[in-house]
Order: C-alpha cells, then structure tokens, then sequence
C-alpha cells in the first residue's frame, strides 16, 4: 500500500500460513531499490515543537509490535445541511459513535459542527484502542487547546463512557517511552505493575476521569 506522492510503502500480510495474520512492514523505496524503516513510530508521527489543537499520539498495535500514530481531528462550523463525519483511517460508523458517548458523558456537543478525523500517514486502525485518542483530538480541536506533544493516549471507549483496557498495554508504554514520551493517558487496567523509567502514567476509569485530568495535562 502507498500514497501517490509517498516514498514510503506499508507491506500488510492479511493471510500467513506460519505466523500471525495482519504483520504490518513499512519500506522506503530509494535509488537503490526498497529498504526497511528501522524506526517505524517516528515516521508517523509529527516532529513539530509546538504543540497544536486537534492532535494527539496514540499507540496502536499492528500484527506483533507496537506503532505509535498521529491521529489529527478538525472540529469545524458546519452550514445549513447536517454535520458531516468522515473518519480517514479509522471507521466511520465508529467516529458517529465517539461522538455521541462524548456529547452524554463529557457534555461536549457536535451537533452543530463538521468533524473531520485523519490518521496521519495512511495507516488504517483497526482496533477500538485508538477510541480515546480520537475523542481527545476532537475535544482539543473543539476547545481550541493543544494538547502537549510528550502524551501518548490510548484505550477504548465504552458506550457507557467506561474506558476500557487493551492488549498488549504494556508493550505500546514502552515503545512510547523509547521513542521519547515521557507522559501517558491508559485504562487504569492497563497501568504497568512496574514503573517505565522515564514514563508518567495517568490511569482512568472514564470519561468523567478524562475530563478531570485534562485541564492539568493542557
């Protein structure tokens, strides 16, 4: 898979007879030929220093390791017709849904605007532990507030607005804190039994938990 103006390729195996299905390998293609990107988590996310509203790190977890992504969300007037939602890279119907658990349990409203969600750099997610991610982008875009570049956020959301725990929790911290974050946002079930050196991690429960601690982390 590639972007038309990218250098970059992404390799996907869907179907593997000896190993685990959805290995995800990212190349560069070069004068001599396709290479491998050693550091594959620094390619998808953005190297700006200033922090900007509307974008937020999420770490996903493709075939057997840990990728850290940037999700980006554009929360803007809609017109006279209904709001539009389109989600790139994630699901759509998932996005409406975000939405909704956002406006009943954190009492923030789109009903007005357009929300437009991206994943940078063509990776498609698949998982629901992107879910808190997404919602922080939207808010941060929302209330015109960035959110800081060390944070990395992930975990699923509930209809109920819970935030609940994902696999291989542990793994997507450390691959984090080895590419520089220093502060994370986790399911209180995915908080290490042992510290990460150099990793500050924020456990909640829920939405109401979220809510409470983001006026500190913004």
């Amino acid at each position: 898979e590639s972007e038309v103006a990218s250098r970059f390729r992404i390799l996907r195996a869907v179907k593997n007879r000896f190993g685990a299905a959805n290995e995800l390998g990212i190349f560069v293609m070069t004068e001599g030929g396709i290479r491998e990107v050693k550091n594959p988590s620094a390619l998808f996310v953005s190297q700006r220093t200033d922090p900007v509203p509307g974008s937020v790190v999420t770490a996903v977890h493709q075939g057997s390791r840990p990728l850290l992504v940037e999700v980006q969300a554009l929360a803007d007037q809609g017109g006279s017709g209904p709001p539009r939602r389109v989600a790139i890279g994630l699901e759509a119907n998932r996005l409406t849904l975000l939405l909704a658990v956002m406006h009943r349990h954190a009492g923030i409203s789109t009903h007005a605007s357009d929300v437009f969600v991206n994943v940078v750099g063509g990776v498609r997610i698949a998982e629901p532990a992107a879910d808190l991610a997404a919602l922080l982008a939207t808010i941060s875009s929302v209330r015109d507030r960035p959110l800081p570049r060390d944070l990395v956020v992930f975990g699923e959301v509930g209809l109920a607005g819970e935030v609940r725990p994902v696999a291989y929790g542990e793994e997507r911290l450390r691959e984090a804190a080895k590419v520089g974050f220093h502060r994370a946002l986790v399911p209180r079930a995915n908080q290490p039994r042992q510290a990460i050196a150099g990793m500050e991690v924020i456990a909640v429960d829920c939405l109401h938990d979220v809510m409470r601690v983001l006026p500190a982390l913004q």
